[in-house]
């Protein structure tokens, strides 16, 4: 699989596909809301990215971006030329560029973010909230700059700027990049995928930073479900924050039958397939309480 996200103009969002399913993709963009594409790396990283707009009829325009503004380039060319360079820029080929004649795109620099007018009391609560979603390691740097902008809002008091809010969010996101570079091996958030991914192949609706709360993942589970599932796994994103901050993760989970028997069941798989992963359950196997997965450290790879 490739490191990358790609994500097209009808709002689909692909992570790590394959060379073929990035051929694919490009191959299909063309019609009516879907005729662009943008192609990010894992993890994603300021201005860095390459993009492609075709309309039927017309030739694939092509760019990529490098980081700094004077790094911008485009082409106009074929879409075997196009999926042949994606292809490589997404694996890091040397010399993936060496093909289309590429002409640079003048955008101009970006005018930099004034610095914050905070006090240090409220720089510091702003950066800890930013961290804390950030290490929980789910949004990607637009929603942690949105974040990082409404935080401190009060009334009709605004104190950090958009650019004041992507700024931040940028300084602490590749901070944190730069510290994933020393984890080693498999994470625990690596392995409660894992496991994730196995009840969901076993017909359990399981999914991770599931909506804002208890009340709204209760309420919006069966929407999630697939014909045939037996039951439910989800954790919230207050969950999330408390794993991230070093207190465990609770688990919420149930069947969609609504009785005891299948509920207990579910969680009965659910630890299974926990303790496989490699994972440690706590769980008294009473219906109405949740599962808690402690000790946990929790170093979850961004994505972006």
């Amino acid at each position: 699989m490739l490191e990358i996200v790609v994500k097209t103009e009808n709002w689909e969002r692909h992570v790590r596909v394959s060379a073929e399913e990035l051929a694919a993709l490009v191959s299909r963009i063309g019609g009516a809301g879907d005729r662009f594409l943008i192609v990010q790396r894992v993890p994603d990283l300021p201005d860095v990215f390459a993009q492609v707009w075709h309309e039927a009829g017309g030739a694939y325009e092509l760019e990529h971006r490098d980081g700094a503004a004077d790094r911008h380039f485009r082409t106009s060319t074929r879409p075997e030329n196009v999926i042949a360079a994606l292809t490589g820029w997404a694996s890091r080929q040397p010399g993936w560029d060496n093909g289309p004649t590429w002409s640079r795109l003048d955008l101009g620099a970006a005018e930099e973010a004034p610095p914050l007018d905070l006090d240090d009391e409220e720089r510091e609560q702003l950066e800890e909230r930013v961290r804390e979603v950030l290490n929980g390691g789910y949004a990607d740097r637009a929603e942690l700059a949105e974040l990082a902008e409404d935080y401190l809002v009060d009334g009709d008091h605004r104190p950090v700027s958009p650019e004041q809010a992507r700024a931040l969010a940028d300084r602490l996101w590749l901070e944190r990049v730069e510290e994933q570079k020393t984890w080693q091996g498999e994470t625990d958030p690596e392995r409660l995928t894992r496991a994730f991914r196995a009840l969901q192949e076993a017909g359990i609706t399981a999914r991770e930073n599931f909506t804002c709360c208890r009340s709204c993942g209760q309420a919006e589970i069966g929407a999630e479900s697939e014909p045939g599932a037996r039951g439910f796994v989800y954790f919230h994103s207050q969950c999330t924050d408390s794993a991230a901050s070093g207190h465990g993760l609770m688990l919420l989970y149930g069947g969609f039958d609504g009785t005891e028997e299948t509920t207990t069941a579910i969680g009965d798989e659910v630890v299974k397939a926990l303790e496989a992963a490699g994972l440690r359950a706590e769980w008294d196997r009473d219906p109405g309480r949740a599962i808690s997965v402690t000790p946990l450290d929790w170093h979850r790879r961004l994505v972006g």
